[in-house]
């Protein structure tokens, strides 16, 4: 499948923006080598602040866990270098990579990650005309379980990684793919879905 490994990433957060004060509660990186993932990190984060109620309501982490997890000055370094120099993606990948950059700089670090792939986008491109691309909705039309309640970390980045190999052997069942650079990923990204066919065309031959 993959012939460069790839971190999915996902976070559980207080809010939507970091700069309006919002910060990180839980998060999850996922390695997929191929055509599985081989490796994870996953954690809990306290970031010294407050889960809003609705936050508690929609993805069950309480304050109690949060003030009993690592401090975002362990698990940010942490994820960082589990990340590496790999790909990154993530679903609503701008959503992610925004307090990603928020929370490495209130520690003076860059992440070092090659590129981005958003699977939101990819999506869009691959399977136009579905009726939602949110996360659950999408999974559920194409068949994709989660294995625990939706809205925590790790099992937002499961879905998300089985929806990225499942694009990847989308492509291979349509096209004469001996191998899958992820950077043909970041360059459907780019595009509109009606160039997509033609892109896919010109790049790989018709099975």
């Amino acid at each position: 499948m993959f012939n460069t490994p790839i971190v999915m990433l996902d976070f559980e957060t207080t809010g939507l923006n970091p700069a309006y004060g919002d910060r990180l509660t839980e998060v999850a990186a996922l390695r997929i080598v191929g055509d599985k993932v081989v490796e994870r990190y996953v954690s809990l984060v306290n970031c010294n602040v407050r889960i809003p109620t609705f936050i508690s309501d929609l993805t069950g982490i309480t304050q109690k866990m949060v003030n009993q997890a690592p401090p975002d000055t362990v698990v940010i370094p942490e994820l960082l270098r589990f990340i590496g120099s790999d790909i990154l993606a993530a679903h609503n990948a701008s959503f992610d990579v925004k307090f990603l950059q928020a929370e490495s700089a209130r520690l003076g670090l860059v992440s070092q990650h090659q590129d981005l792939i958003c699977s939101l986008k990819l999506s869009r491109r691959i399977f136009p005309g579905l009726a939602s691309y949110k996360l659950t909705n999408l999974s559920s039309s194409l068949g994709i379980n989660f294995n625990s309640r939706a809205h925590r970390a790790e099992a937002d980045a499961e879905v998300a990684a089985e929806l990225l190999i499942h694009i990847g052997k989308h492509l291979h069942r349509n096209y004469s793919l001996a191998g899958l650079n992820p950077q043909v990923f970041i360059e459907l990204n780019k595009l509109t879905a009606a160039k997509v066919p033609t892109f896919l065309q010109s790049k790989f031959a018709k099975i």
